[in-house]
């Protein structure tokens, strides 16, 4: 049986914290950004853990 290949797009947007929490970017932070405000703006830099109804769907493309 080969090996299960990690979806390639997941790889490059998801990371694991030390605790075993998937961390991810957020959106909206790319272009069209006149119209935010500074402290939208700032808050869109953070990261933040994927949301725990989503972080099944997450695994399976990483493999986990």
């Amino acid at each position: 049986m080969p090996k299960m290949k990690t979806k390639s797009g997941a790889k490059k947007r998801f990371k694991l914290t030390g605790t075993g929490k998937i961390k991810r970017k957020r959106a909206f932070h790319s272009h069209i950004l006149t119209k935010k405000s500074t402290k939208r703006k700032n808050r869109l830099v953070q990261a933040t853990l994927v949301d725990r109804t989503d972080v099944g769907r997450v695994k399976d493309m990483l493999n986990l």
